[in-house]
């Protein structure tokens, strides 16, 4: 296999998961290498058109400097997917804080910052480790189930929606409404933009009506900071809030539930690194936690745009040039991680790239791995032998390494 001998807009290439094995060849011979758009007749007419290819950017260490340089390489300019969106459409993106650039972007992460931090997770682990053991009740005594729907989807739908102030009968409304954002290549979720835009759509008037109960009334919900809060003095616009839920909504559960699925999925296909999990959970679950997340993250690139002619590598870039940071890539750079395709659930230490890196890293990643150490050691302690029955129907796209459904089998726990 050679460079450019497989297209990194053809969603189809990664239908079996991420290609590592072409990035293994980017990184050896062209680490900042050239993918060119595809024809017209070749693109999803019903979507956002593609107008210019782009670099891909694959070694560990330049996925971190163009993380930590903004003033070259902008979130805000072109936005952080793909496509090329039109004026306005790329005007409405702007104002999710994943599409802003310095100092804006700081401004308005600071209102929902501190529900986030460390300190403030650690509060809430006992209610985390309740919810918990409440999901895996519901499917203990079943012997199989749905991994994704029964367990994988459940944690981050019940935090997220207590976060937001959203009640948790309505969690399942969140849940669709992700799959039909998230899912923008895939005809299970998505026939055109229409559906994407009428999620959307959905989802705000939802978050329009919980704001009109909280406007004036403040408690410790994020939508209750969002519209009682102010940026510089001033409040949100009503498109700024819409924006803000969207992302909060779906990036809170979306990224969360498809790292669970793809941890119960390499404990099946690596037994021998089961096994050490089982044999000390305490020990072994917090950096099983770091090497799914390092083996298969949720996020396949994000995108950046060049601000002024830069070089990276030796390679020539003038403005409005765009860049991809594809970090299943990045977490497999050989100069990082030893025995990078070894999926070792001791590996310590482990720098992964999967929550990003400098100022747009994951703002729910503490939240993330409490919610990942305590569903897992649920199912490690109370039914060790689970395990993929069937193959894994993935999530068709080259933005989401997402898992739709995925078949497991386990002793049933007595009542």
């Amino acid at each position: 296999m050679q460079p450019g001998d497989l297209d990194l807009f053809d969603v189809d290439n990664f239908g079996d998961g991420f290609p590592h094995h072409y990035f293994d060849v980017l990184r050896r011979e062209s680490p900042v290498h050239w993918q060119p758009a595809p024809p017209p007749e070749r693109q999803n007419r019903s979507l956002m058109p593609v107008r210019e290819g782009f670099y891909a950017i694959t070694r560990y260490d330049d996925v971190v400097q163009v993380s930590r340089t903004p003033d070259l390489y902008s979130s805000e300019l072109g936005g952080t997917n793909l496509w090329d969106p039109e004026p306005p459409q790329l005007d409405a993106l702007r104002n999710f804080m994943l599409n802003m650039d310095p100092p804006k972007h700081a401004k308005y992460r600071r209102i929902v910052s501190r529900t986030f931090t460390p300190r403030a997770v650690q509060q809430i682990e006992p209610a985390i480790r309740r919810h918990a053991r409440r999901i895996v009740d519901e499917i203990a005594r079943h012997g199989e189930c749905d991994f994704v729907t029964g367990l994988a989807c459940e944690l981050p739908l019940v935090l997220i929606c207590e976060f937001l102030g959203f009640p948790q009968e309505d969690r399942h409304r969140v849940f669709d409404w992700s799959n039909r954002m998230i899912g923008f290549d895939d005809p299970e979720y998505q026939a055109d933009i229409g559906d994407r835009e009428a999620a959307a759509t959905e989802l705000y008037l939802y978050a329009n009506e919980i704001a009109a109960q909280k406007r004036g009334q403040p408690d410790e919900t994020l939508v209750s900071k969002l519209v009682n809060g102010d940026v510089d003095g001033e409040k949100l616009t009503e498109h700024e809030f819409n924006s803000f839920v969207l992302l909060l909504a779906v990036a809170g559960n979306e990224t969360t539930r498809n790292a669970t699925s793809h941890g119960m999925r390499l404990l099946s296909e690596h037994p021998e690194q089961y096994d050490i999990v089982r044999s000390d959970p305490e020990r072994f679950l917090p950096t099983l936690i770091e090497e799914v997340l390092r083996f298969s993250p949720s996020v396949i690139h994000f995108r950046r745009t060049v601000t002024k002619e830069t070089e990276l590598r030796g390679v020539r870039m003038a403005a409005g040039t765009k860049v991809a940071l594809f970090y299943g890539s990045a977490n497999r750079d050989e100069s990082v991680f030893p025995d990078p395709h070894s999926f070792d659930v001791t590996r310590d230490p482990n720098p992964h790239l999967a929550f990003g890196v400098g100022e747009h890293f994951c703002l729910g990643a503490s939240l993330a791995r409490m919610q990942l150490r305590t569903i897992f050691n649920e199912v490690v302690t109370r039914l060790p032998d689970m395990h993929v029955a069937e193959p894994p129907r993935r999530l068709r796209g080259n933005f989401i390494d997402g898992i739709k459904e995925m078949r497991v089998r386990y002793t049933p726990e007595a009542s």
